[in-house]
């Protein structure tokens, strides 16, 4: 059976911000269609429909993993660069297009006995690259079988 979901996810601003709870709800809500007890296996896949932000999982345990990425990729791609010629909507677009190109737009995560089959210290996490953006959609999409 194949089931897809969207949710929006409301972002203070830019940084990690993790869904790992989120897609849980929609992969177990596949599951328990599928099989008595929710014990479904099978392969999700989270998807972001939008070129300035990413999908990536991450380390969940310590934040200051989550700052030093943040802090990495601000280096990597940083704002206010001459040679920036996509401007229009601010000066974190451009920098925000080139995190999103180096990132994932969408992650496929197996699924075993109706839970996502994440290491112990793994979260999922939509980035937020922008530094206004209120609301971002995520689609996950569900094949399991019982």
């Amino acid at each position: 059976m194949l089931m897809q979901s969207q949710f929006d996810v409301a972002v203070p601003g830019p940084g990690l911000h993790e869904i790992t709870k989120e897609v849980q709800a929609v992969v177990s809500e596949a599951a328990r269609r599928v099989a008595a007890g929710g014990r479904a296996d099978g392969l999700a896949t989270v998807f972001i429909p939008h070129t300035s932000a990413s999908v990536v999982i991450q380390e969940n345990a310590d934040p200051a993993v989550l700052r030093d990425l943040q802090a990495f990729l601000h280096r990597l791609a940083p704002e206010g660069e001459a040679w920036h010629t996509h401007v229009e909507e601010g000066p974190d677009d451009m920098p925000a297009h080139i995190r999103g190109a180096l990132l994932p737009t969408s992650l496929s995560i197996p699924v075993v006995a109706g839970r996502l089959s994440l290491g112990r210290w793994q979260g999922i996490f939509l980035w937020e690259h922008r530094l206004r953006r209120p609301l971002r959609q995520i689609i996950v999409a569900v094949a399991v079988e019982g």
